[in-house]
């Protein structure tokens, strides 16, 4: 196995575990793994060579810094420029929430969710494909039985990666998964529906005839419109790709049952709200609901001692 090591220095105020958790969402999560000390994920270079990024936080305060090492079976030094593009935009370390620690600052009932979290960074997958997948498989089930799902499909199908520690894997690229049986993902537990639109969203990938990159150019409006012609994407699974897939955190995909019931605790609504309602009672803080689906998310897992703070 060869190594290398570099370090990033990222925008304060900037806490590691507090983002991975915002990532990894469960403690089952095989992809996004997190040891308490250590943030660790396999990535594929451009060769299709898998490698393990692991990123520990060597400073806080005012001058936060992060140590990231590299590990495969190739040079680490050849893929360390790709590399640090990618951890920027996994854990979000160069977004800056002083706007956002501003508004909370002046707001009772955001300002105790800023500071608890404060430092925690919003993060993207590294790859619009991954955030589709992961919206599309978490579709009207819980999040612990979708993360299981994803779980079982980077063991089927990521590349893997053999290290001091185990064997471990890659989230599946688009070339992965376009010629992978329907009944096969049948077989891991995905509903007939859910298998067909991952694959057939792999092969369009794969065919040149979408391209998500194309997405990332259009207004919110004409982004959700583009993705709702993909079967299988609706509104909610548009909204979260805007948010975790291009980084548009002024988005709350207010489709979100878990979210939506979140808002509502923390605004004290006093009946259950719906699409309309959560943008009504977001308003008052336009521009930051993805921030405030981010802590909410993170405040919840506090809550069922899923993560300390």
């Amino acid at each position: 196995m060869k190594r290398s090591s570099f370090d990033i220095a990222p925008v304060p105020p900037f806490r590691l575990d507090l983002t991975v958790w915002t990532l990894r969402r469960r403690a089952d999560n095989l992809v996004d793994r997190w040891d308490g000390e250590a943030y660790r994920r396999i990535l594929v270079d451009d060769e299709g060579q898998p490698f393990e990024i692991a990123v520990r936080q060597v400073a806080d305060g005012d001058a936060p810094r992060i140590a990231v090492s590299l590990s495969g079976r190739k040079s680490a030094r050849d893929i360390e420029r790709s590399v640090a593009p990618t951890v920027a935009r996994l854990l979000g370390i160069d977004r800056s929430l002083d706007d956002f620690y501003r508004l909370a600052a002046r707001e009772s009932r955001l300002r105790p969710l800023a500071s608890q979290f404060r430092g925690a960074k919003p993060p993207r997958f590294p790859h619009g494909f991954e955030a589709l997948v992961n919206a599309i498989s978490c579709q009207q089930l819980s999040l612990t039985v979708g993360i299981r799902l994803l779980n079982n499909l980077a063991q089927a199908f990521g590349a893997t990666l053999t290290t001091d520690a185990g064997v471990f894997h890659a989230f599946p690229r688009p070339q992965d998964l376009a010629e992978v049986d329907i009944e096969t993902l049948r077989g891991m537990k995905f509903s007939y529906q859910k298998a067909r639109y991952i694959v057939a969203l792999a092969q369009s990938l794969v065919e040149g005839r979408f391209d998500l990159d194309e997405i990332d150019t259009l207004d919110d409006e004409q982004a959700v419109e583009r993705l709702c012609g993909v079967k299988g994407v609706g509104r909610w699974t548009a909204e979260y790709f805007l948010l975790r897939g291009l980084g548009r955190t002024h988005v709350f995909p207010a489709d979100d049952v878990g979210a939506r019931n979140n808002l509502e605790r923390l605004v004290e609504a006093p009946e259950k709200l719906n699409y309309g309602g959560v943008h009504e009672v977001l308003e008052p803080w336009k521009g930051y609901g993805g921030l405030i689906y981010f802590h909410l998310l993170l405040k919840s897992l506090s809550e069922k001692a899923v993560i300390a703070n």
